[in-house]
């Protein structure tokens, strides 16, 4: 016959593993709000933050329409485009004036906004990143510039959807700002009291696809990031099969110098590096 003192025990247990169920299950639930942190707002035209460009819009497999901005080469045409992967906040308007800085050297850009980003339909998620991904490359192809022709940049999660996007349409080179090695490393560095990788649906596993890759790949990182941790992105350009360079910076994620020339400069120095 069970004590007391015993049943107690079992409603005190009880009572915990159903705290503890009901915030895994919210967690579960509302795991993506602690991802993604869009600005849903319209943006302005595009021709109102660079001379030049134009509004673009993206198609993706599932249906959505999704706004973008081409900026053409203003400096020395390379011939060469980059279509740039936004990180998790925000949308395109923070990230002008870098498309700026590399269409002044010779770079035509794609600058996208992801699903639910800038005025876009639609929730972000991983599997939906990768449609708008491999959309844009569509665009860019309608504009005259195949992958072959094409750099991939990724800031941040924008990383881990350009790692993915070169293993289904491989590019000329890869560009990635920040990267990790895969978003639940990040994930249990900043919450290290969950279980992370049991809970995390969104992967974005960046390390696994480089390891594989034959495009050759710069990786940009600062040395002070208190988002991204620097050793994750060291970690990527360690074990990257085909590093082209690596640039540290004194910097922390979201300083302006990493949105700023010498990024721009390390993308250029891959183009020209490249056959």
């Amino acid at each position: 016959m069970t004590s007391p003192r015993s049943r107690r025990l079992i409603r005190g247990l009880l009572v915990v593993l159903l705290v503890v169920g009901t915030v895994m299950a919210v967690l579960w639930a509302l795991q993506r709000r602690l991802i993604y942190f869009p600005d849903p707002e319209p943006v302005p035209a595009a021709a109102e933050v660079a001379e030049g460009a134009r509004d673009v819009t993206l198609r993706t497999a599932d249906g959505l329409e999704l706004g973008a901005w081409f900026v053409p080469a203003a400096g020395p045409d390379t011939g060469m485009a980059v279509l740039v992967a936004p990180g998790n906040g925000g949308n395109r308007t923070g990230r002008a004036s870098f498309a700026r800085a590399l269409s002044d050297r010779g770079l035509a850009v794609l600058l996208m906004d992801y699903r639910g980003y800038g005025g876009n339909p639609g929730t972000p998620g991983e599997e939906g990143l990768a449609a708008d991904a491999d959309a844009a490359v569509e665009a860019l192809r309608d504009l005259g510039y195949p992958p072959e022709r094409t750099i991939y940049f990724g800031e941040s999660i924008g990383s881990g959807v350009v790692a993915a996007l070169q293993a289904r349409t491989p590019p000329a080179g890869l560009v990635l700002r920040s990267p990790f090695t895969e978003l639940a490393d990040v994930g249990a560095h900043h919450y290290p009291w969950l279980p992370v990788r049991v809970l995390l649906r969104d992967r974005f596993p960046v390390l696994e696809h480089l390891t594989a890759s034959d495009v050759p790949v710069t990786i940009v990182y600062g040395d002070r990031d208190t988002v991204v941790p620097t050793e994750l992105s060291a970690r990527v350009a360690d074990e990257a099969k085909v590093l082209s360079e690596r640039v540290v910076l004194t910097a922390d994620h979201n300083d302006a110098v990493m949105f700023g020339a010498p990024v721009a400069d390390a993308v250029l120095r891959l183009a020209h590096s490249l056959p």
